[in-house]
């Protein structure tokens, strides 16, 4: 399930369980709201390796067409 979900239905859980008394449900809703925040982190951190892989993919490329360039001007191409 989502990270928001989680959050959500954690949350839910945790009133539920203040508002009967049930500390195993407030538990329960603790660790799914917590677990919904670990979620959305880990996606938040995969997001930006990608982002960072795909900017420095674009620069390696930038940097092999400008050789490339100044190779072919060289031998006047």
């Amino acid at each position: 399930m989502g990270a928001i979900a989680d959050k959500i239905k954690g949350t839910a859980k945790q009133i539920e369980g203040k508002l009967t008394g049930d500390k195993l449900r407030t538990a329960q809703g603790t660790a799914e709201k917590t677990k919904g925040k670990i979620e959305g982190a880990a996606s938040r951190a995969v997001r930006k390796v990608k982002s960072t892989v795909r900017r420095a993919k674009a620069k390696v490329e930038i940097s092999r067409a400008r050789s490339r360039a100044r190779a072919a001007s060289r031998t006047g191409y």
